[in-house]
């Protein structure tokens, strides 16, 4: 009897794409003779574009601090409806805190989202009907007001759909105090950039009706989430459309076996996560699912056991030590999945 594998990972920050820790679990069944489905996914985070096919372009746009960045997005088919065209944008590929080379380096009040706006407005104009935004690792704290001046320019606003996939729920005005730290920002420059999002708040109300204040999420990628809603974007969960799109649902149904993943297991996890995403569409489907990560922490099994199924968990760590899963993580993920498969096929 052949056996089927969902292979749904998440990435393994630091060390492994999802694409590559999906690839990692495919070797595995491979191995052991299964057939595996390969899906890695992303709750909308950095990884976002990676998750979806299609053709790469390259466009040239303003990093955080103003210097040209060449970022890549994609552009092919909506698996829904193939006669529309699907752009996929991950924005911290143009204003992310890593294009700056990290917090130290990071100028908190001076960066602007304006390459977001670009590299979307490359998708508009290369003829997308929709758009698919990831958020998350961004340098920026302006409220999205350096996008929104790109993709408002001349009083026009996007006429294509674009959906933001958002995973936390801080407003819009709480984006200095929770994120700002993290971009560089110390106490005084975070009492000013909430000052100033409270002016860009009120500016979206003025000129395009929106109030941003009472959204949730509207504070994610430094209130980059609220600016595209003032100008006609739908903000989602991330995962829920990597999983729309993906057809994961069918997916996990039609699997004997889902294997997922990330680098660190926590809480956090099973609140808006990826990999609590694939736990609990395998749970609804009555499919085993078992999770392997850089390191599991005890609450996740918590949240976990919440949410029911068949659960197995595998931690990297705790099975060939902190060295080898960092540095050897691929070589682990495999080899701990040919393990539990093995398992099961002498059952």
């Amino acid at each position: 009897m052949a056996f089927r594998v969902l292979a749904a990972p998440d990435k393994f920050r630091g060390t492994l794409s999802a694409k590559e820790a999906a690839s990692a679990v495919e070797a595995a069944c491979e191995g052991a003779g299964w057939s595996c489905d390969v899906a890695p996914v992303s709750d909308g985070g950095e990884g976002f574009l990676d998750v979806f096919g299609g053709s790469v372009q390259v466009a040239r746009v303003a990093g955080p601090l103003g210097d040209p960045v060449e970022v890549p997005w994609v552009l092919g088919r909506d698996p829904e409806s193939p006669s529309r065209s699907l752009a996929v944008v991950e924005s911290a590929r143009a204003i992310g805190l890593q294009v700056v080379g990290g917090r130290e380096a990071n100028d908190p009040v001076r960066a602007s989202s304006t390459g977001a706006g670009q590299l979307i407005a490359c998708a508009l104009k290369a003829g997308a009907d929709q758009v698919l935004v990831g958020l998350g690792g961004s340098a920026t704290t302006d409220g999205g007001l350096g996008a929104v001046e790109v993709l408002a320019e001349g009083g026009r606003l996007p006429r294509a759909e674009i959906l933001v996939a958002c995973d936390v729920e801080t407003r819009f005005t709480d984006a200095a105090a929770v994120f700002g730290p993290q971009k560089g920002a110390v106490p005084a420059q975070v009492e000013l950039l909430t000052r100033r999002l409270e002016r860009v708040a009120q500016l979206y109300q003025e000129r395009f009706g929106i109030d941003v204040l009472s959204l949730p999420g509207a504070g994610a990628a430094g209130g980059l989430a609220g600016g595209l809603v003032a100008v006609g974007a739908k903000l989602l969960p991330g995962f829920d459309i990597v999983a729309e799109k993906l057809s994961l649902a069918e997916r996990v149904d039609s699997s004997d076996l889902v294997v997922s993943g990330e680098g660190c297991l926590d809480r956090q996890s099973f609140a808006g996560k990826a990999v609590g995403g694939v736990v609990r569409l395998a749970a609804a489907a009555g499919v085993p699912v078992l999770v392997v990560a850089g390191d599991v922490e005890e609450e996740a099994l918590e949240a976990a056991a919440a949410i029911g199924g068949e659960l197995t968990f595998v931690s990297l760590v705790s099975s060939y030590g902190l060295d080898r899963a960092m540095s050897d993580t691929a070589l682990c993920v495999r080899d701990a999945v040919a393990q539990y498969l093995a398992s099961r096929s002498s059952v």
